[in-house]
Formats: C-alpha cells, structure tokens, sequence
C-alpha cells in the first residue's frame, strides 16, 4: 500500500540541499516511486544588527550578520520499504530534514 510523505529540506548552503534531492530523486527513479518537487520555498534571511560598543561612548559604528536559510519541498508516494530506502540517504550536517506522513 502506498503511502505519501512529506519531506522538508532546509539548510543554509543550496548545493548541499540540491545534493541531497538529486539522490533521492535517484532513489525514486530506481524503485519505482511517484515524486513532485523539489518545491523550492522562499529564502528566509534572518539579521542581526548591534552595536558595537558596549557603552554609549564613543561613535555609533553598527554590526550587521545575517543567515539566509533555503528550503525545498519533496512529495514522494511510495510503499514502507522504499520510504526506508530514503531515510538511509547520507545527507551532510548543515541540511536538515523533516519527513511527515500526509
């Protein structure tokens, strides 16, 4: 019985995430499964501004960082067996996967 799942890539460098969807495309191509996406997502940039001095003396000279998060999404249908097959995938530290059954 085939079942579909839900699969949430985010990361903040997108080759390592086009990495990690290639090979499950791969996957899905091997076993038969049905796939849409990869879905990309808006880029979600988080910043943070400071300043620099910890007193108030002195110029006001500011620091920014800021952290572009990306993210795609992944619908597979396929059976238990093959979805196991996808959660073997080796998939570098700075990519975060969620996979949730729909």
């Amino acid at each position: 019985m085939a079942s579909k799942v839900k699969i949430t890539l985010s990361g903040e460098r997108p080759k390592n995430i086009v990495a990690v969807v290639s090979q499950i495309r791969e996957l899905a191509k091997n076993f038969g499964m049905k796939i849409r996406g990869p879905i990309p997502m808006p880029r979600k940039e988080l910043s943070i501004t400071t300043r620099r001095t910890p007193c108030g003396d002195g110029s006001d000279t500011y620091e920014h960082w800021s952290k572009r998060i990306s993210k795609r999404l992944l619908y597979v249908e396929a059976d238990e067996k093959s979805i196991r097959n996808i959660l073997r995938i080796k998939v570098p530290d700075d990519v975060f996967v969620k996979i949730s059954l729909s």
